[in-house]
């Protein structure tokens, strides 16, 4: 750095150590945890929305219509707001804010609207076919898209990839094997082998069709669309095992057949977890009711009337629009909240952190052996899943976040030494070091889930049939190993997971953020890590990668980055704006490296006390998640109420100490 550059930043940051900018920070804070601690709900805990893009509400009003249900006018007029709300200024829908529109969000989008009764004259409608058939029509739509116009008979089956029920009973040793795709995939797949073995129709009372969004009509395409990450030769040899199932289908023996549905049913009833539903994630509930459904169970059958009713749990509905969550993340949230308020140490603060984990607490699984025991049968349970409920799928992601959040907690002066707290984190841990993968990463929900080769096969367009070791969930281990006093070179675990991060590092010295978005997050996930771990701040890795989210801050002072960053032909960092949790976690990143007083943490810090509302919080329209790369993104309201509020906390802590880095692991 110049001199002149070095007495600048010298100034930037003496102007935030002045009184009067400390007690501008202060109030920052304090505005900011007020807030916060008013979204606790009386149990103690905390839930925000978990926004998608239009697929998801599409998919619900379109799935009420195929169930023939009474029409709700109320709700379908309010989900049409929300849909025409979104709507890009092209026509199309996009999957993130403000970005390009995509070909299967805004078919359903369209088709949903339709449904609810849009006239197709209308501007909106006319702009959406438009965009629709300038872009290749619904033949370019996605598998999940395709499948459900065969539903509703708008295209021929042979559209749609053959996934025969009969997989489930295939052998371990087989190609493929439930156990060896992801558990999103697998609890979406297994109720949808049925569907499409019994290829039910849609009541559809309305007789809606959408034939205008079709360049050349259905049932003379020949060549559908595949995911543009599938290449050759795997993408070729898995597309001929689809033309051979699809001429040996029709004469797989009947017995084998009624075994497999019987199978699959079991598969679901068994990890129903009732009313939160099956894996607490929409497509796979959704999928569950029309199993059920095609089956022939009626209505007021338990296991439908359960299923049904879970998918109404997820609707968000307010005064003039409504729209379906994905899932509930109050694990999630609560967790992070938790450690927000534990930095921000004030008694209002601790005890709503402290209650937040007390209601925690009884939400570890201890109990039921998940379907991650099928590559660890040794490991005891231990984890802590996403949602309310999901016992056969809690993550690795979560349980790191909590158990750090129990021994910050048990940690602290005058803390009651609950021995609740450390049984809990015991067991934290022991079921988190069962679950490293064998090249030392960690994945979200499984161990050694990458059978790369299964993403080429027709079904999986989107890329996402597998949860193999990332760099953010990897990190978060390490940050929750070393916190808990494990330490390289005494720790077979840490040694293992750092070589794998430094393998894992890109060139220009970031990390790759599978669940937030997305170099940023992964960059501030492992600078967390290594810090924790007592890696030399002046090491290579933490060098490259402080110098990375330095060089990207943008002129305004924040950090920003969408969902572009995951295109498969990324070259590099390209400038987005700014938002308070991405800057937050830039901020935090560099913290955690050493550098609390270098020029750009001043600059961040300012922009956020600068975009601050009066209400104490950070508007945010950008998505800045990720649940499948390229395919679906998320935008978590909680995440501009907490994350920047860290930040500010973590930073007066440090100021106030004259120290460097924390003692922390996130």
């Amino acid at each position: 750095m110049s001199s002149m550059s070095t007495t600048r930043a010298q100034a930037e940051v003496a102007s935030l150590r002045r009184p009067h900018a400390a007690g501008a920070l202060e109030a920052c804070i304090e505005a900011a945890v007020t807030a916060l601690l008013g979204w606790q709900r009386p149990d103690g805990h905390f839930v925000f929305e978990l926004e998608a893009d239009a697929t998801i509400p599409a998919e619900y009003v379109l799935m009420r219509h195929y169930l023939g249900e009474p029409v709700d006018a109320d709700l379908e007029r309010k989900i049409g707001a929300y849909l025409r709300n979104i709507q890009a200024v092209d026509g199309g829908w996009p999957l993130f804010h403000d970005g390009a529109s995509n070909i299967s969000a805004s078919v359903k989008a369209y088709f949903a609207l339709k449904m609810i009764g849009e006239c197709g004259k209308a501007p909106h409608m006319a702009r959406a076919r438009q965009w629709i058939l300038a872009n290749g029509g619904a033949a370019a739509s996605n598998v999940f898209t395709r499948n459900l116009l065969a539903l509703y008979e708008a295209i021929p089956w042979h559209s749609v990839p053959v996934v025969p029920v009969e997989i489930m009973l295939l052998p371990r040793w087989f190609p493929f094997h439930l156990d060896k795709i992801s558990y999103w995939a697998r609890t979406v797949l297994v109720p949808l082998t049925v569907i499409n073995a019994l290829k039910p129709k849609a009541r559809n009372r309305k007789g809606i069709r959408i034939d205008e969004l079709f360049v050349t009509p259905p049932e003379q395409v020949r060549v559908w669309h595949k995911g543009p990450h599938q290449k050759w030769p795997w993408a070729q040899l898995f597309a001929g095992v689809d033309r051979l199932l699809r001429i040996a289908e029709p004469f797989f023996p009947a017995a084998a057949r009624r075994r497999a549905i019987a199978k699959a049913v079991q598969f679901v009833r068994r990890r129903l977890n009732g009313e939160d539903g099956l894996g607490a994630i929409f497509p796979a509930m959704a999928n569950s009711v029309l199993m059920f459904d095609a089956l022939g169970y009626p209505p007021d059958h338990p296991d439908r009337r359960t299923a049904r009713a879970s998918l109404e749990k997820l609707l968000v509905i307010k005064e003039g629009e409504a729209y379906c969550q994905p899932c509930l993340s109050p694990v999630w949230d609560t967790a992070l909240v938790a450690h927000t308020l534990l930095e921000v140490g004030t008694p209002a603060a601790a005890r709503g952190a402290r209650r937040g984990l007390e209601w925690l607490l009884p939400r570890q699984i201890l109990d039921i052996v998940g379907d991650w025991a099928a590559r660890r049968p040794g490991v005891r349970p231990g984890g802590w899943a996403f949602q309310y409920a999901n016992a056969y799928y809690p993550d690795l992601d979560d349980t790191a976040v909590i158990v750090m959040g129990l021994d910050r907690a048990a940690q602290r002066p005058l803390a009651d030494a609950n021995s609740a707290y450390w049984q809990a984190i015991g067991r934290g841990r022991e079921w988190i070091l069962g679950l490293q993968s064998r090249n030392g990463g960690w994945s979200a929900f499984d161990a050694d889930n990458t059978y790369a080769y299964l993403n080429n096969i027709p079904f999986s367009d989107h890329g996402a049939l597998l949860d193999p070791p990332t760099a953010d969930v990897t990190a978060r281990c390490v940050s929750m190993l070393a916190q808990l006093g494990d330490k390289p070179g005494q720790s077979e675990a840490i040694d293992r997971a750092l070589a794998y991060l430094r393998r894992d590092q890109e060139k220009d010295g970031s990390w790759y953020g599978r669940w937030g978005m997305n170099y940023i997050y992964g960059t501030w996930s492992v600078l967390c890590a290594l810090s924790a771990a007592g890696i030399d701040p002046a090491s290579t890795e933490l060098r490259t990668a402080v110098d990375w989210l330095i060089s990207i801050q943008n002129p305004d002072g924040g950090w920003g980055e969408d969902g572009d960053s995951y295109r498969l032909d990324y070259r590099g960092y390209q400038p987005a704006p700014s938002t308070a949790s991405q800057t937050a976690w830039a901020l935090l990143g560099l913290m955690a490296a050493g550098e609390t007083g270098h020029s750009a943490v001043a600059r961040g810090i300012d922009y956020l006390m600068r975009t601050q509302d009066k209400d104490g919080c950070w508007k945010e329209a950008r998505f800045t998640a990720t649940g499948f790369p390229r395919v679906f993104y998320l935008r978590y309201h909680g995440y501009p109420k907490f994350f920047p509020l860290w930040a500010l906390a973590r930073y007066r802590n440090l100021m106030a100490a004259n120290a460097t880095v924390t003692a922390m692991g996130m």
